[in-house]
């Protein structure tokens, strides 16, 4: 069984950055696409970044390229995603996801204790 457990998140100034964590268990990361999504208060779920299982390959959505980097260590099976430059924009619940395709396309597994961090930029 899957489970994704993230940490790191909190209120911060416009201009400032912040670390997330995402403690995996039941699969390994490294050898896993795995991804960050986030979900504002009244909109849906969207993607901000993935990490391809082989060779590190990064992408990004296009909000926040640049200011947001993706990054995994295989020895401690944990995700994190490195974001600076915040914007109030970004103010959401953070998600970590194990993608189900290894290009990082369609359906990500949230796994089973999936709470989300809260990332709160003020202006």
């Amino acid at each position: 069984q899957v489970q994704l457990v993230e940490s790191g998140g909190g209120l911060v100034q416009a201009g400032g950055s912040l670390r997330l964590s995402c403690a995996a268990s039941g699969l390994t990361v490294g050898s896993t696409t795995m991804g960050w999504f986030r979900q504002a208060p009244g909109k849906e779920r969207e993607f901000v970044a993935f990490i391809s299982r082989s060779g590190g390959r990064t992408y990004n959505a296009d909000s926040v390229k640049g200011r947001f980097t993706i990054s995994r260590d295989n020895a401690k099976n944990t995700v994190s995603l490195q974001m600076t430059s915040l914007k109030p924009e970004d103010t959401a619940v953070y998600f970590c996801a194990a993608a189900l395709r290894a290009d990082g396309r369609g359906d990500y597994d949230f796994g089973s204790r999936g709470q989300g961090t809260q990332v709160t930029v003020s202006s």
